[in-house]
């Protein structure tokens, strides 16, 4: 043994490859993992523990690893939280421990363990409720955390891709295997996927294997994600969705610790891992082992680490009468000390001995050694099954809960059943694969019983780590139980036990078995924490990969003149269709272009492009009694050729959506929506008409058929005069709220006046086919009057002076009509209409309620944030929030528009905006306050 690398196992002979951790230079293998290399070295001490930061060494391999958290590489690249037994070593590779500091090996955090008393579950949650919770939280949110997120983009590129096949094995161990062998022997096509770099499996023309993949969740309809590590030149991973019509899960099983003091100290691992590290990777753990057992399996570790040439100083069985298999450690020499355990690990920062207690007679010995193997048995790795929405029973035999029944064509099976002997796994393997090939199930040979020894509960004091990335003792357990807490969720969230990046992988069942006997019940009476996916952790970009390599599939939407927009230079914007913002000039930021935009709205003309907003058409002698049904208003009572506006309620009052209602007919009306709300709106329209009220009329969509251009400004009628319109769009002949049906340079065209703007509008409608010729005409005719094109941002200025509000950004899901303003004519209408009743409810009128109202800043040169919220009294709660905020071109200040509690009696008075940690005065305004009075909207 050179180091703690055994000279004659065939890793000793691969290619050195150099690493760094903590600053230290360090040589492993080819096919090392970076804790078998530090355990290579004989680097001992890794990390540190979350809450008392006491010093932690590697405890098991693979995911089963809860204290060798690190952070891999630097700027961009970092990793933060690797678990040091996923990670493979490469030349070059760097990587820290995490939560410590200065050094892992003198860290001052450690001063936490010795205020250990002060610190136990839940202390926070009494200690800083006083004087307030806000003083401390930011500083307990900064001490939070392990590794350091990277602030830099992810320079890393990701690939997806979707996959289906008949039968999908999870795991590549023998039952795993045999299972896959068996499906493929059936004539179904096979996935088989694994975490490892290798599968021992013959090649098989209908079986795929993808190794170095991890399932990391199990959802709705047999859909597996798994995330395949490929660490190329060009993509770091790819994220598989693999839909399956049957999964068979064969993960194994994880071993669990033992419960004695300090069984956190470095040196202490689980024997499977010691193991694993002897045969995969070569490497011995420590020189003189110590193996402390409740059943069979930990002896097949003695053993092995005894014929590597390890010192094996005992095995601690907490048996009363060990197993026949006790006689092959004994012919090696190893020393066996029957119904003893072991009380607690000996050694400051690293292990250096164990003190056993003979369960008999209460006596206590001392053993000299520098590593303690602990085999507590095993729990299979039901994480998958439970996501898969399977239920959960608990198995007396191997103490530990086991997949019950399935809700989604999967099974698990091997160890993933509680089946652990080695011919047992794979016998179970193939008649799940039979299962999964034919639909038909194979007999399976009852599983003897182990014998094993019961849960020892350690005594209080004794420091005992349920949970060590968390730092949960059963202590904390005990309190959390002396102070009532029952459930295990409950349990989980007040002491963080199982709340690690292990998600309880080892702690889980060993909490679970200790609150039962805390409370006096079975196991399986409490059941277990629920487990979420990922199984593993995720990279978000792996996640993300088939977002981020170009558009949706679905498919966007571009109005009826995008090309004439590009060609005016215009800014585009998702609104749900690709929509021009902003047309800037030269290098004007969006403020600077909107402000412009309103200007030339207010003062000359400007064409706005409208032919996003939802076009609905109701047609059929009961359309306007349709129509009265659904509207707070009456659209019935529209008179030919004119125009009202319309408020949409769902059943609970609460608005939907607002717009206008023309009458083109006398059983013919056109209704309009908001761009963001248009196909709800037909799609609940129609949903009334066919399940509730299917009276006689029809409903047609026909946004995409029309382009519409909106002329704003006091010189549209000009634009329009000059464009040769056949309409009489004089005052008199076409007021406000009224449409015409004419031509435009001979073109069938639609033309209302209704305006979002203030200012005199024209709404134009002609079929697409004309928009860019009808918005070349119109820029044409009217070059003379300075029309410009303008876009959402200018507009959103424009409205915000009016006061006109925008459903969703100025409203919520309890705004009702009567709170921003339109309330009046509820109580009058006769007819019902949807809403009415909870409209007439006394909550609708309750004093208090959320009312739309303006905001003027006391200052004039602030804009205030949207969000920001309106406080008062004492200590400060939320009165309400500001909804829409900008700066007005016209009035020169800034203004917004706000919900605020009983808004509509505190006119004048003024309230106090706050966001962020900042606050500004603002007075309390009626929301329109350019042109109250509408002269310039009915020009």
């Amino acid at each position: 043994m050179s180091g703690f690398r055994l000279k004659d196992h065939p890793r000793a002979a691969a290619a050195e490859i150099g690493f760094r951790f903590n600053g230290s230079d360090y040589r492993g293998r080819a096919g090392d993992t970076l804790a078998a290399a530090l355990i290579a070295n004989g680097v001992v001490v890794v990390g540190r523990s979350f809450k008392y930061h006491r010093p932690r060494g590697i405890i098991g391999s693979g995911f089963a690893e809860t204290n060798a958290l690190v952070q891999l590489g630097t700027g961009a690249h970092t990793v933060p939280n690797a678990v040091a037994t996923r990670v493979p070593l490469r030349e070059g590779l760097a990587a820290s421990s995490v939560n410590c500091w200065p050094s892992v090996g003198f860290d001052l955090g450690g001063l936490n363990d010795r205020f250990s008393r002060l610190l136990s579950a839940g202390f926070y949650y009494k200690t800083f409720i006083w004087p307030s919770w806000h003083l401390f939280e930011p500083i307990i949110r900064r001490l939070a955390g392990l590794g350091r997120a990277p602030t830099l983009p992810d320079p890393d590129r990701y690939a997806a891709r979707s996959h289906a096949c008949d039968v999908l094995v999870i795991g590549g161990g023998p039952a795993g295997m045999a299972a896959a062998r068996a499906a493929a022997g059936g004539g179904v096509q096979v996935t088989l996927v694994e975490a490892d770099d290798h599968v021992a499996m013959e090649p098989l023309p209908n079986l795929r294997i993808l190794t170095r993949t991890t399932a990391s969740g199990y959802h709705d309809h047999n859909l597996v994600t798994a995330v395949e590590e490929i660490d190329g030149p060009v993509v770091r991973q790819r994220f598989w969705k693999i839909r399956a019509k049957r999964v068979l899960i064969a993960g194994g099983a994880f071993e669990r610790p033992l419960l004695f003091g300090c069984n956190d100290r470095p040196g202490v691992m689980l024997a499977g891992s010691i193991l694993h590290y002897l045969e995969r990777h070569g490497v011995a753990a420590g020189r003189r082992p110590l193996f402390a057992v409740v059943d069979d399996q930990g002896y097949d570790v003695a053993i092995a680490a005894r014929r590597a040439g390890l010192d094996v100083v005992g095995i601690v069985d907490a048996r009363p009468e060990p197993g026949p298999i006790a006689a092959a450690a004994d012919a090696l020499g190893i020393a066996i000390y029957p119904n003893h355990s072991v009380t607690r690990a000996i050694g400051r920062k690293v292990v250096s001995g164990a003190e056993l207690i003979d369960q008999a007679t209460g006596q206590r010995i001392r053993i000299v050694c520098d590593l303690i193997g602990m085999s507590g048995g095993w729990s299979p790795a039901v994480q998958l099954f439970t996501q898969s929405g399977g239920t959960l029973r608990f198995e007396d035999r191997i103490g530990a809960f086991v997949p019950d029944r399935s809700v989604q064509n999967a099974r698990s099976c091997g160890a993933a059943r509680g089946i652990f002997d080695h011919a047992d796994c794979i016998a179970d393997g193939a008649a799940a694969g039979h299962w999964a090939a034919t639909g038909e199930d194979r007999e399976v040979p009852e599983i003897a019983a182990a014998v094993r020894a019961p849960l020892h509960l350690p005594p209080p004091g004794a420091k005992a780590f349920v949970d060590m990335q968390t730092d949960v003792t059963v202590d904390d357990l005990r309190q959390a139980t002396d102070e009532n807490y029952r459930s295990v969720e409950h349990v989980k969230r007040y002491t963080v036990w199982g709340m690690g990046t292990d998600q309880g992988k080892l702690g889980a069942v060993n909490g679970v078995a200790v609150l039962a006997a805390l409370q006096g019940l079975a196991p399986g009476a409490l059941g277990t924490t629920k487990f979420r996916p990922p199984f593993a952790p995720v990279a978000f970009g792996a996640v993300a990969a088939d977002r981020l390599l170009g558009p949706f599939f679905h498919p966007w939407k571009h109005l009826p003149a995008h090309h004439w927009h590009v060609a005016q230079n215009a800014v585009f914007e998702d609104y749900g269709w690709l929509r021009p913002s902003h047309y800037p000039e030269g290098d004007e930021t969006m403020a600077e272009a909107a402000h412009r935009e309103a200007l030339a709205v207010r003062g000359r003309v400007g064409l706005f492009d409208s032919s996003s907003l939802g076009s609905i058409e109701i047609r059929g002698r009961d359309a306007g009694r349709f129509l009265d049904l659904m509207s707070v208003g009456s659209p019935s009572t529209i008179k030919l050729g004119a125009v009202r506006y319309n408020l949409l309620c769902n059943e609970l009052g609460t608005l939907m959506d607002d717009g206008v209602i023309a009458r083109l007919g006398e059983d013919h009306f056109l209704m309009t929506a908001s761009t963001s709300h248009a196909e709800r709106v037909y799609r609940w329209l129609d949903e009334w008409h066919q399940c509730e009220w299917p009276l006689a009329l029809s409903i047609a969509e026909q946004t995409a058929r029309w382009a519409v251009l909106t002329v704003a400004g006091p010189r549209a009628r000009i634009v329009l005069e000059n464009a040769d319109c056949d309409v009489d769009l004089s005052r008199e002949a076409f007021p406000h709220n009224q449409i015409r049906s004419g031509r435009i340079a001979g073109v069938v065209a639609r033309i209302q006046r209704v305006s979002f703007t203030g200012e005199l509008s024209f709404e134009i409608a002609v079929a697409a086919d004309y928009a860019e010729s009808l918005a070349t005409h119109l820029m044409t005719c009217g070059a003379a009057e300075g029309i410009i094109p303008f876009g959402l941002e200018a507009l959103d200025l424009l409205r915000l002076e009016k006061g006109y509000i925008h459903i969703g950004s100025d409203t919520d899901s309890r705004t009702q009509p009567a709170d921003i303003g339109w309330g009046k004519g509820i109580a009058r209408k006769a007819g019902d209409f949807l809403g009415k009743r909870s409209l007439l409810h006394p909550s609708a009128s309750a004093p208090g309620r959320a009312q739309l109202v303006g905001l003027q800043p006391v200052d004039p040169a602030v804009v205030l944030p949207i969000g920001a919220h309106i406080i008062g009294g004492d200590p400060h709660p939320s009165r309400g929030i500001v909804t829409s905020s900008g700066f007005s071109p016209m009035l020169e200040r800034g203004l917004s528009l706000a919900l605020l509690d009983g808004g509509r009696a505190l006119m004048g008075s003024v309230v106090t905006a706050w966001s962020e940690g900042r606050s500004w005065p603002a007075t309390v305004a009626d929301p329109g306050v350019y042109d109250p009075r509408g002269e310039r909207l009915n020009g």
